[in-house]
């Protein structure tokens, strides 16, 4: 190796020292700029006040699977609740929407590392006649071959790029926990409708029940009619009640023909392919435990995804303010250019640049302090979200703990109007029989038994859309991150 040769390789070793020295002073020096997150403390009550006992014996674990819709015994609805996952567009949406995340916490940490580019350059290049550096005995045209290598690297001196990474991974549990809060609003919405459709279909057969009874009622006072005994008003009473009683049967064939195409398009199926019978209901509702308030918010991915999204907001507020700092770079060059690609590759023809520059930005107007104003007011509206979305889950569940308590009394005393008001409707039938009352008595009667059984099976259709509202707002068996 000449002399000159080895005097250049010293001088790039000097330079290459001097450049991890200041590299490594940087990195020594550098801070975390903005403050650290702390989840704000919410306060939790001792207990729900619509829990019937102080404590229930068993724990939500014990009740509440993620497979929760199974407690209801019902293998229809077992199997509509696999096919929610599977074929629901909304859930798709959000898991969409969560792969996006997580590929923006990649980009983001992407900041890390170097950049590093090359290109491959062909120039043709002509010197003028006059320029002082042309050879009299070279062409006046020649062409330059480049391959230029740069690296560009910024140094995260301050934490901009760390807060920029902690806000996107926040920001992708935050997606996580709305892919869990889709699953389970569609499962619930499952639930609800299919309850519903068997609310609607105990109706319906027992209007259908109470029609063949009308049409015997009206039967019999045509030929009381017919024997003199009642008036005409009488007949006419019956036939308005048993056409009354056919068009209540009739509309709620219009609700249950919607609810059943909610269910499809809940499923991912067009309404058109997609049809539902309903078996009888034959258990009672399940009783479900409320558990301890303070399990309540890890529970839930509505919360979850709230306290996730603060999170990522007061990440935010560090990258607003690391703006206010210098920022440090190290940028490197190097390659090789020649003008004959015989020499392209030569060692003659290798260059090289390095350096470390800092830039500060003195006047803005007011740009930097308004973006840190405007990351801190997101953040403050995060945190009020986060506790409304808190105490919003502590309503939701005390509503539905109270709903299971006092419908579960409301059905008993209903089963007991029930009874009284069939038995009053036999007594009154054997009176109009016996000539003692008028036909209105009889109305009036069967009027009401008709009432009062369609209040008991709407009372237990309720009871159950408050058991699967109830596992919904205790977070339908997710455990949390």
């Amino acid at each position: 190796m000449s002399a000159a040769s080895a005097s250049n390789w010293h001088f790039i070793w000097l330079k290459l020292q001097w450049l991890t020295w200041i590299l490594g002073l940087v990195l020594t020096a550098s801070c975390t700029v903005g403050a650290n997150y702390s989840r704000p403390p919410v306060e939790a009550p001792a207990k729900y006040k619509e829990e019937a006992e102080p404590k229930s014996p068993q724990s939500i674990d014990d009740v509440i699977s993620a497979q929760w819709w199974e407690i209801f015994g019902d293998s229809n609805l077992n199997g509509l609740e696999q096919q929610v996952t599977i074929s629901n567009q909304n859930i798709a949406q959000a898991e969409a929407r969560f792969r996006q995340a997580r590929a923006l916490v990649q980009s983001a940490r992407a900041a890390y590392y170097p950049t590093i580019t090359v290109g491959i350059g062909v120039t043709g290049m002509q010197q003028s006649p006059t320029s002082q550096s042309r050879n009299p005995k070279t062409p006046s045209a020649f062409p330059e071959y480049t391959l230029p290598i740069d690296v560009s690297w910024e140094l995260d001196v301050w934490g901009r790029i760390r807060r920029s990474v902690e806000s996107s991974e926040a920001s992708a549990q935050a997606s996580a926990a709305d892919l869990e809060a889709a699953r389970l609003s569609a499962r619930a919405e499952v639930a609800q409708d299919y309850f519903l459709i068997q609310s609607l279909d105990a109706q319906i057969r027992l209007l259908d029940a109470t029609v063949i009874a009308f049409q015997k009622s009206l039967e019999l006072t045509n030929n009381r009619y017919n024997a003199g005994v009642a008036s005409r008003g009488d007949v006419l009473q019956a036939e308005t009640q048993l056409k009354t009683t056919q068009a209540q049967a009739i509309d709620l064939e219009v609700l249950r023909a919607q609810t059943e195409h909610a269910v499809a398009v809940l499923l991912g199926k067009a309404p058109a392919d997609f049809s539902l019978t309903v078996r009888p209901a034959v258990a009672a509702p399940p009783a479900i435990p409320g558990g301890v308030p303070e399990e309540l918010l890890p529970r839930r991915p509505d919360v979850a995804s709230a306290e996730r999204t603060m999170a990522a907001a007061n990440a935010q507020i560090g990258v607003a303010q690391s703006a206010y700092y210098p920022t440090v770079s190290i940028n490197t060059s190097g390659g090789f250019e020649s003008e004959s690609i015989g020499n392209w590759f030569s060692v003659l023809g290798r260059f090289w640049s390095a350096g470390i520059a800092t830039t500060q930005t003195l006047f803005d107007g007011g740009l930097r302090q308004s973006q840190v104003e405007s990351a801190r007011a997101v953040y403050e509206q995060d945190a009020a979200a986060y506790r409304q979305t808190v105490l919003t889950g502590y309503q939701e569940v005390e509503d539905n703990l109270a709903a299971q308590r006092i419908l579960a009394n409301e059905a008993q005393v209903q089963d007991d109007a029930v009874n009284a008001a069939e038995q009053s409707l036999t007594v009154t039938m054997n009176q109009y029989q016996a000539g003692i009352v008028s036909y209105l008595n009889v109305v009036v009667a069967q009027t009401l038994a008709l009432n009062n059984e369609k209040t008991a099976v709407d009372i237990r259709g309720r009871r159950l859309n408050a058991c699967v509202l109830l596992i919904k707002a205790l977070g339908g068996g997710w455990k949390g991150f």
